[in-house]
């Protein structure tokens, strides 16, 4: 079965490139995650993975089929019941439960990895609907392949090549019905716009794939450049100032940039998600939170908040603060701002998703 053995041997890669440890393997029922979850199983072992699969209560869904499939390999099976947000995109707030869901687990599990079962295909739609959307160059990034404790070991691979593989192990699959519901972009993304571009380009998905890895090269390259901002072109001094609002914990998306180097010129503000960026003489400053009426403390082990530039998903503190190359001595001393014994703010990071009912305070 080449098939099978070329799937196994990319996922024994990315366990050897990521070390021993307990493995989470997030699976829907759908054919990608039942494919990782099979090759996964049957390179790391029966007692090093754990299968999660997410039962998030809008409909029937493929918790069952996954759940007694594992039991069928002798695998540990978490099934976790989420509740999701109502609001106008439902497929968001399923994703953002979802995955608070995974890093919830991961801490109680004691796992060292969450694997995904994206594509390239997933990549590729990715991209596509950034570009669509009006990205800048590091939106075309896509879909990182490591972020956190999350990794993608599939993320390379075709779509044909895991269909093959699901027919050769003959893998029970659960067809999602939101896979054929236009009403969600990426299906429209899928079913209209990615079979006129391969009329175009037969190989589309790849051109995509490419365009993501050179745009992740561009970021990681002008990440090291922008830092100082030693130099002063205009792509540099926009991925400068991107970087200090991410510093910041404030969301913002291509368009802002624009508006906030403009700011130079004329202009008095700009409100962001989880901030305000703020024209004062000859400097822009970013406004963060004042406070007054929070219990400020010394951050804990275990501390986990919402942080404006994930959009509400919840995240470990000490992850956020490794994601953030914060100094392990900075680390230590670092406060955070509670209401009501939620973390609203935290040194290093920024402000909470949502957290704009506070007064703010300039500081240069």
């Amino acid at each position: 079965m080449p098939t099978t053995s070329t799937i196994r041997r990319e996922v024994k890669r990315w366990y050897d490139r990521l070390g021993p440890g307990l493995y989470g393997l997030a699976c829907s029922g759908g054919a990608d995650s039942m494919v990782l979850a099979d090759a996964a199983i049957a390179e790391l072992g029966v007692a090093n993975v754990v299968v999660i699969t997410i039962d998030h209560g809008l409909q029937k869904d493929g918790s069952e089929l996954v759940s007694s499939w594992a039991r069928e390999q002798g695998v540990a099976c978490v099934v976790r019941r989420v509740e999701v947000a109502k609001q106008a995109s439902v497929e968001a707030a399923a994703r953002d439960a979802r995955y608070a869901a995974f890093e919830d687990l991961a801490d109680d599990l004691g796992l060292a990895w969450v694997w995904l079962a994206h594509t390239a295909r997933d990549q590729a739609e990715t991209v596509l609907m950034r570009i669509v959307r009006g990205t800048g160059p590091a939106g075309l990034g896509g879909i990182p392949a490591v972020r956190g404790r999350f990794a993608r070991p599939l993320l390379a691979l075709p779509r044909d090549l895991i269909d093959a593989y699901a027919r050769e192990r003959a893998l029970p699959v659960w067809d999602d019905p939101m896979n054929r519901d236009r009403r969600i972009q990426r299906v429209r993304v899928r079913e209209q716009l990615m079979p006129a571009l391969r009329a175009e380009n037969p190989a589309i998905e790849d051109a995509l794939c490419r365009l993501a890895a050179a745009a992740r090269e561009w970021t990681e390259a002008l990440d090291r450049e922008a830092e100082p901002l030693a130099h002063f072109p205009m792509a540099v001094t926009k991925r400068a100032v991107a970087l200090a609002l991410e510093k910041q914990g404030i969301g913002y998306e291509a368009k802002h940039l624009d508006a906030i180097l403009a700011l130079a010129r004329t202009g008095a503000g700009i409100d962001l998600p989880g901030g305000r960026v703020e024209r004062s003489y000859d400097q822009l400053v970013v406004a963060t939170p004042d406070l007054e009426g929070c219990e400020v403390r010394v951050w804990q082990p275990g501390d986990r908040m919402r942080p404006a530039r994930l959009k509400g998903r919840s995240r470990k503190l000490s992850d956020l603060y490794i994601d953030a190359k914060v100094p392990r001595e900075a680390r230590a001393t670092a406060r955070v701002a509670l209401r009501d014994g939620v973390i609203v703010w935290a040194e290093h990071i920024g402000a909470a998703y949502g957290f704009h009912n506070i007064r703010l305070c300039k500081r240069p």
